[in-house]
């Protein structure tokens, strides 16, 4: 432990090296994750003239921002990295150095995220402000769990990418699943659309399955006013998938590795 901890600062440089070594890509990436501005032209069209349900159009524009600003705050692209380091055979050396590669990847993208910060908290926050600021919490504990909650999202999402990512240690198309994985995330996480509009079982299905903790639980906390109790059940289910994810990501790691040094063998 303590030399993990030693060695943070040092991952965190590389990661942020790495970053600015790779700019373009960075920047590509940032790009692919506009798909909540064009849900937010499409739902502000739907409440121009009349509240939708209960999302008047600047309702929209908060939440499709504020969904846009966590989105980029919590991805992540583990999962690729760490297929494609099993498939080129690079994850070798990963295994020989002293850290375990969990740390080293969490530091690396880690270090990404103040560069998506400068990029995408300017331009959503401007228009946040501008167009959904009347849409925006005033809660004093929503506003104080704002933070908490999208570590919680960061590490649930690393966490089951890296489980993903795992995944090709058994089979040689694991890059297939994240296509189903994505999918799956958009429907229940309240990427495409908020939680209380979506129809019946899929509401019922999204209250409980991860994805919700992933994105929408931040969202909510930032666009939505909660009674007390809603806080407490939302960041306590946090926690809970947070350290469920995290099981599961070490759990398939080891059990990867012992089949990749089997084979290696």
């Amino acid at each position: 432990m303590t030399r993990t901890l030693r060695a943070i600062p040092t991952l965190l440089r590389v990661g942020v090296a790495e970053t600015v070594a790779y700019r373009a890509e960075f920047l590509i990436w940032i790009l692919t994750t506009t798909l909540p501005l064009v849900m937010l032209a499409l739902w502000t069209s739907v409440a121009s003239e009349r509240a939708f349900r209960s999302y008047s159009s600047e309702d929209f524009v908060a939440y499709y921002l504020a969904v846009l600003i966590v989105r980029n705050l919590t991805g992540t692209w583990v999962a690729w990295q760490v297929s494609e380091d099993v498939r080129m055979g690079s994850m070798s050396m990963r295994l020989l150095r002293p850290l375990h590669p969990f740390v080293a990847y969490a530091a690396s993208h880690l270090a990404a995220v103040p560069f998506r910060s400068l990029v995408v908290l300017p331009i959503a926050g401007v228009l946040l402000l501008s167009s959904g600021a009347s849409s925006l919490t005033r809660e004093p504990v929503q506003l104080a769990l704002i933070v908490p909650s999208l570590a919680l999202a960061w590490l649930i999402t690393f966490s089951l990418l890296f489980a993903l990512g795992a995944l090709a240690f058994f089979i040689t198309k694991a890059m297939a699943l994240l296509n189903l994985y994505f999918m799956t995330f958009s429907l229940f996480s309240g990427y495409l659309l908020p939680q209380d509009l979506l129809p019946g079982w899929i509401a019922r299905a999204a209250a409980v399955l991860p994805f919700r903790y992933m994105l929408g639980v931040p969202v909510e906390l930032m666009t939505r006013a909660h009674a007390p109790g809603e806080v407490r059940n939302l960041m306590l289910g946090q926690l809970a998938w947070a350290a469920v994810s995290l099981v599961v990501a070490l759990r398939v790691w080891r059990l990867g590795v012992r089949r990749y040094e089997a084979v290696g063998g």
